[in-house]
């Protein structure tokens, strides 16, 4: 067996603005292109402003990925071009594969204090996968497994399998896994990784060591201090672990709990031609894309 995983790299989320004024941290996105694969975008939209979040994102296009909304507070409605329409409530979530080209809005609301939180993910498609039909996954909190485990870790299973137990969104095809990871003060939490798979954790809350050799020079960290001369290997909150190949990783805590998204998917290993939110494997792709959009023929199932 490969050993344990170590860390290869670690990002900070960077503030930006989207859709008509969504402030929100990015984790990573277009800059980071391969080093994610499958895996095209994390945005953290968290804020108890609703001057912040509340126009939201309007009515757009997107054609070859698949579009992953995790929300912890408050709500986002939602309505697309093949009829959908709903509430992504605190817990839930909304897996889209757009495919083939989906026209769709989402427009978020805080609770009563004004606080929203949520996550969205970006995955590629394959370029056989492409143009598939559109596809919808609305899954409630309820429906969501939780698993605990001896010292209290606790696991809510989006995506994968721990202890036997399945998460509700399965059949996707680049075989991924998402995890909610909530790890008590003093403990450890070790899961398998599929060997070759790109696996990366994003902190939510208190901090943790993602790596057991503990040594914060061991890995580049984007966005380092220059004179940042006594680095720190505990992690925390708003920054991304990006691991390097092997059939485990192991994260523990000291004297405070911490919380974060553990991710992995299938690498395509294929071309990426992107441009805002159609992702495909050409430049010329790209072009028929948006020249359907203006023409009124992007929609190829209904």
């Amino acid at each position: 067996m490969s050993p344990r995983r170590k860390i290869k790299k670690i990002l900070r989320s960077k503030p930006t603005i989207e859709g008509a004024g969504v402030h929100l941290k990015r984790a990573f996105g277009n800059d980071q292109v391969p080093l994610l694969d499958p895996f095209l975008l994390l945005d953290d939209f968290h804020s108890d402003n609703p001057a912040y979040y509340i126009k939201g994102f309007p009515w757009h296009p997107h054609r070859g990925i698949e579009t992953i909304t995790y929300v912890l507070h408050g709500e986002v409605d939602h309505g697309d071009s093949m009829g959908n329409k709903g509430v992504i409530s605190s817990g839930d979530v909304q897996w889209m594969t757009a495919g083939s080209g989906i026209i769709h809005q989402e427009m978020p609301k805080g609770q009563e204090n004004g606080l929203l939180w949520g996550f969205q993910l970006w995955a590629n498609l394959p370029a056989s996968e492409k143009m598939m039909a559109p596809r919808y996954r609305d899954v409630k909190q309820q429906d969501i497994p939780a698993v605990t485990l001896e010292n209290g870790t606790t696991v809510k299973i989006i995506c994968g399998t721990i202890n036997d137990i399945q998460g509700p969104v399965t059949d996707i095809i680049i075989d991924p896994e998402y995890l909610d990871v909530f790890v008590p003060e003093n403990s450890t939490f070790t899961h398998f990784t599929k060997k070759g798979h790109t696996v990366f954790a994003y902190t939510i809350d208190g901090e943790g060591y993602f790596d057991q050799r503990r040594d914060a020079f061991s890995y580049d960290v984007e966005g380092a201090n220059y004179f940042d001369y006594e680095q720190d290997c505990l992690i925390r909150p708003e920054s991304l672990v990006i691991y390097e190949d092997g059939n485990e990783v192991t994260i523990s805590t000291a004297e405070q709990s911490v919380r974060f998204l553990l991710i992995s998917g299938k690498p395509l290993r294929e071309p990426v031609a992107w441009y805002g939110p159609i992702v495909m494997n050409t430049q010329e792709e790209l072009k028929i894309a948006f020249e359907e959009y203006r023409n009124g023929t992007f929609i190829k199932h209904k």
